[in-house]
């Protein structure tokens, strides 16, 4: 019979190999991100508009881009908890009864968006990328036609107060050309770019801090207050946002649409979707 310290080395070596074990059980792997993305295909689009809109968004020029992916939806308050839950993206505190998983993630910051999208292995689009998404080759007004918006095809026009985004690809008859939903109302989605209100001037050039805080103070002192639109001048660089919300003006919704707010704010009818670069299929011969 064996001792009792050599039974109580027995025990010993065996809580030192079942412990570990155990603690891997109730550890949780991080979950890995659901990434569905659609496919635009390289080439030329008409970017801008001289017929309406704000003078931010003039002269109408034409640009080409290579090929690339963009989420098929606005990422969701459920996608974007998952990020939380891995301990790589901040908390998103939303209004009391914005609950829904299926619907916008809100009040996140264009740097929240940025880490999200980084977890998610894309990137947030470009200003350009993301209204070739919206508007296709054919230049259209909004993402799908040149039709007026309307309760079938968007979420729009609802009351600060008392409304909020809804599910995510709630309006399929509202689809992009490629098709991505709800790129027009439901949130403003944060792009990657600096806002530059001069920027479709020089479009081969990509804007920055100092060419937008340039181009603020010559609107100031010309006093240009309308330049870009109803959000004012800023003072601070500011990031673009695009595509309406909930509580936007329906010709607001058109494709060609820029506003703008400072990267670190957090706002009820803001979110983002994501993007990444996408190598086409070589045609078979």
């Amino acid at each position: 019979m064996s001792s009792p310290a050599a039974r109580w080395c027995l025990v010993a070596a065996m809580v030192c190999v079942t412990a570990p074990l155990a603690a891997q059980r109730r550890r949780r792997p991080p979950p890995a991100p659901v990434i569905d993305r659609v496919t635009v295909p390289a080439g030329p689009f008409v970017m801008g508009s001289d017929a309406d809109g704000e003078p931010d968004e003039r002269p109408q020029h034409t640009r080409t881009l290579p090929a690339f992916r963009i989420d098929r939806t606005e990422v969701t308050r459920g996608a974007y908890f998952e990020c939380v839950r891995a301990g790589r993206c901040r908390d998103a505190v939303m209004r009391p009864g914005w609950t829904d998983p299926r619907a916008p993630v809100t009040h996140v910051s264009w740097f929240m968006a940025r880490t999200y999208c980084a977890w998610a292995r894309g990137r947030l689009p470009t200003e350009a990328e993301w209204e070739k998404a919206a508007r296709g080759p054919d230049g259209r007004r909004y993402p799908w036609g040149d039709d007026a918006p309307t309760r079938e095809r968007a979420s729009y026009g609802q009351l600060m107060d008392t409304g909020a985004p809804e599910p995510v690809g709630a309006h399929p008859t509202g689809d992009a050309p490629y098709g991505a939903h709800d790129m027009a109302g439901n949130v403003w989605e944060w792009v990657a770019d600096v806002y530059d209100p001069f920027a479709y001037r020089e479009p081969a050039r990509t804007p920055n801090c100092d060419l937008a805080l340039a181009a603020y103070r010559e609107l100031n002192r010309t006093r240009q207050w309308a330049f870009t639109g109803a959000m004012g001048i800023p003072t601070t660089c500011h990031r673009v946002l695009r595509g309406g919300a909930w509580n936007y003006w329906p010709t607001g919704l058109r494709t060609t649409n820029r506003v703008h707010h400072e990267p670190g704010g957090f706002y009820p009818v803001s979110g983002f979707r994501c993007a990444d670069d996408a190598v086409e299929p070589t045609p078979a011969r």
